[in-house]
């Protein structure tokens, strides 16, 4: 199958695109350098230090024989994006192409408007595509479980059955995003169910939940092949976070209580979720909502394991509250359906100790890149301009007491709640 990635150099869609050209499908990458960019404008750096990605290309070639196509450019330039189309003519189109951070959303009314324009007009734009130059071809669209929020009640796979003053319909399940990111995703949602209706094109809502781990089977063959480990507070995920804080020697900082749940997955199980998608198409006029996660795990419950794992390793590791700079519920029902995926032969790797081993080892291997500024939030939700800068390097317990008072929990919170 020709399946072109957008935006194939990021965290997901290097793995992605690596997996599916391992299984004999054509591949194309597209991708116009954004996530690298961010990465200097706040003065952040991946932990495992990633090569350019002409070089990781041929890295690939080497090591497999398999060439992936490359087509640099930018899917909110819908004249680019048109002529990638004609080019490669893709039976699938899997869309990473967005800016994925929640925080990074929220950091001013500049960074809003631009996550909000760059991935609604990108998605409509691989919409018009696909409609105007390639009808036939399928949409994998990530989304992300933080569009339904948490809801008090059980979290449907995109669509829920409901009555109402004795009528029943089948509806979109009812959004409660948590961000001007989690926003864009909704959009994104509904555009593409309303182009499926009236244009019969075919697609996939994937959406999914946070995505851990470094190593995949192809990423393991060359050290020029290594993928992203994000652990700043803007980019960096709440397990890449833990395990560096934990091979520094910096208390794993829980926001609030810990209490706030989420579907997680490994970056294993992303990458054969999504070939399963491509390898089991929509019908056309339909977008189907599969929620693309393995396990549940709350905040605390994962620095629990962390810290469980970097003792066993030798470390000192201990757990800190500090004020959440999110607007979230601390303590919530979360009870998510996640079977679709499953159905159609996903079989997860779920969260080890080895591989939260694997994870701290990571850490510890690269600890000399490690920023120790970076890890406490900056972004506060209740404000509507966050000044988030470079800052210079700290190290791990000067960075810890930048905390200030107002920034903890208060001394008669329990810790370990």
């Amino acid at each position: 199958m020709k399946i072109a990635v957008l935006g194939g150099d990021g965290y997901c869609g290097w793995a992605t695109a690596l997996y599916l050209s391992s299984k004999g499908h054509e591949v194309a990458i597209v991708d116009n350098f954004l996530r690298r960019q961010w990465d200097h404008e706040l003065g952040a750096d991946t932990l495992t230090p990633i090569r350019l990605l002409s070089e990781r290309l041929k890295a690939w070639q080497k090591v497999s024989g398999k060439t992936i196509e490359l087509f640099v450019g930018d899917v909110a330039d819908y004249d680019f994006l048109s002529s990638m189309v004609k080019s490669f003519e893709p039976e699938a189109i899997v869309h990473f192409a967005e800016q994925r951070s929640a925080p990074y959303s929220m950091i001013d009314r500049k960074h809003a408007v631009f996550t909000q324009v760059n991935n609604v007009v990108g998605t409509l734009n691989v919409l018009f595509a696909i409609r105007e130059l390639a009808p036939d071809c399928h949409l994998v669209k990530l989304g992300t479980m933080g569009e339904y929020g948490t809801p008090n009640i059980d979290i449907e796979e995109g669509y829920i059955t409901i009555e109402h003053n004795g009528r029943r319909d089948t509806v979109p399940f009812p959004k409660q995003p948590g961000s001007f990111y989690h926003l864009s995703k909704v959009h994104d949602s509904h555009n593409m169910m309303f182009a499926c209706k009236i244009w019969g094109l075919r697609a996939t809502d994937l959406n999914q939940g946070v995505v851990y781990g470094t190593m995949t089977e192809e990423t393991a063959q060359d050290e020029a092949l290594i993928n992203r480990f994000d652990y700043d507070d803007v980019f960096g995920t709440v397990l890449n976070r833990f395990c560096v804080q934990a091979a520094i020697g910096q208390p794993l900082t829980v926001y609030g209580k810990g209490g706030q749940t989420r579907g997680f997955l490994d970056i294993r199980d992303t990458v054969r979720c999504i070939e399963i998608a491509c390898n089991n198409p929509a019908a056309r006029g339909e977008c189907r909502v599969y929620n693309q996660f393995t396990e549940r795990f709350s905040v605390l419950h994962l620095a629990q394991l962390v810290e469980s794992a970097g003792r066993k390793l030798g470390l000192n590791v201990e757990i800190d509250h500090i004020a959440d700079p999110r607007v979230e519920a601390e303590e919530h029902y979360y009870n998510a359906k996640n079977t679709k995926l499953i159905d159609l032969g996903l079989q997860p790797h779920f969260l080890s100790d080895s591989l939260l081993d694997s994870m701290v080892n990571i850490a510890l291997q690269y600890r000399d890149r490690v920023d120790a500024s970076l890890m406490l939030p900056q972004v506060n939700w209740r404000e509507p301009r966050n000044d988030r800068r470079m800052q210079k390097s700290l190290t791990a317990r000067a960075a810890l007491g930048g905390a200030t008072a107002e920034t903890r929990v208060p001394a008669n919170k329990d810790k370990r709640r």
